[in-house]
């Protein structure tokens, strides 16, 4: 059934959430756009892009740089970020004499649809009921979050993009994006990333799922009627997956099995070890900043994304013909997104003759890799976009 929802309204679904969005409202470009047919059926009429900028454009519009996001993460890549008031999750890659440098690129960053920093979502009200979506929301996949992104590229003037990049969900956005619109990527750099979700990764989010839907507060995800939010099943939910995040390696050698301030087992089922207190934080800060039904949404598009399957279940076909120059990335230590699964991309591109080049770098980091300071990762996305920019004939 093809349903239509029309223009989104700003409401939010808590008071913390409300402020969260408001913040990310005020320090971003927002912008509404449609009609947008979702692969589910459902016809967005209108819905609202949240996004920031960096750089100039130059006058061929042929500098801009989209960086696609992950799953937790959104369009403040650099600078501050107003809700939590800390760097951008970027920064180490965006920034003057940085590999992504503003004096040199015009960046682009904008929120998926069905986030939770401004973008169109289940914190949204539903225009038929004028009660929020919630649960109501259509489910969006990968495809409808680039063909939104899509819309708000011609919304800037931006005929081809210089480069689409971005790890883990963020890869798989630009992948999307080269198969897509092969004509509007002129390279593209997916980091840590696979053209299919795994049953383990499904399996994975599925616990987290499961562990916000089982938070008493949660309330079929109606949980701002209840003036509640499952604070719990969403922080268990971003333990559980931080894990997935980072390898045995790099746990290990940043706790072990060092107490948290004790000397002693508390022979209780307090955090004795530190690696429990780490998580803790981490759950109890990413409650602070994102959405539980942003969190089923956006989990789900993930678990839905499979490349191949649009193109006769044959991802070379994805890339036929494309004019696109690729760089892949992946790490030793990422067992979220192996590199087996980068290299099964580099052989669907090689099948089609595509420009490709592939590198996995040495790190005992995990998945998380690709958001920290690895210097072989920078001195590859650097080369690649400087050599690419040759060839586009960007000037130095």
């Amino acid at each position: 059934m093809d349903t239509a929802l029309s223009e989104p309204q700003s409401s939010v679904a808590t008071a913390g959430a409300t402020a969260a969005v408001r913040q990310a409202l005020a320090a971003c470009e927002h912008v509404v756009l449609g009609p947008l047919k979702l692969d589910c059926g459902v016809t967005l009429d209108r819905y609202r892009v949240a996004y920031r900028t960096w750089g100039k454009l130059n006058a061929e519009k042929s500098n801009a740089v989209l960086i696609c996001h992950a799953l937790t993460m959104d369009q403040f890549v650099a600078g501050m970020h107003p809700v939590t008031g800390k760097p951008g999750w970027g920064e180490t890659l965006v920034g003057p004499g940085r590999p992504i440098d503003p004096e040199r690129y015009f960046i682009i960053c904008a929120n998926v649809l069905g986030g939770c920093m401004g973008s169109t979502g289940p914190l949204d009200i539903d225009p038929r009921t004028g009660e929020l979506y919630n649960l109501s929301f259509p489910v969006v996949t990968i495809r409808d979050m680039v063909r939104a992104q899509a819309a708000l590229v011609d919304h800037l003037g931006i005929e081809t993009l210089f480069c689409v990049t971005g790890g883990s969900m963020g890869g798989m956005l630009v992948l999307q994006w080269a198969a897509l619109y092969p004509e509007r990527v002129f390279s593209a750099v997916p980091i840590a990333t696979a053209a299919r979700h795994s049953a383990q990764n499904i399996a994975f989010h599925e616990v987290g799922r499961q562990a916000i839907m089982a938070d008493p507060d949660w309330h079929g995800g109606n949980y701002a009627a209840h003036g509640t939010r499952p604070a719990r099943g969403l922080a268990v939910a971003r333990m559980a997956a931080h894990i997935t995040y980072l390898s045995e390696t790099a746990l290990q050698r940043k706790f072990g099995r060092q107490l948290q301030n004790r000397d002693a087992l508390g022979f209780g089922f307090d955090a004795d070890f530190q690696v429990e207190s780490y998580l803790h934080h981490q759950g109890r800060s990413f409650v602070e900043r994102f959405d539980a039904n942003a969190y089923l949404y956006i989990t789900r598009a993930m678990d839905y994304f499979d490349l191949a399957e649009a193109y006769g279940g044959t991802l070379a076909t994805a890339f036929r013909g494309t004019p696109t120059r690729f760089c892949l990335i992946s790490f030793t230590s990422d067992w979220l997104f192996p590199t087996a699964e980068s290299r099964d991309i580099v052989r669907a591109l090689n099948a089609v003759a595509a420009n490709v080049s592939f590198v996995e770098i040495e790190s005992d980091k995990g998945h998380d890799a690709f958001l920290l300071d690895e210097p072989e990762m920078f001195r590859t996305l650097s080369g690649f976009l400087r050599g690419a920019g040759n060839a586009r004939g960007l000037r130095p």
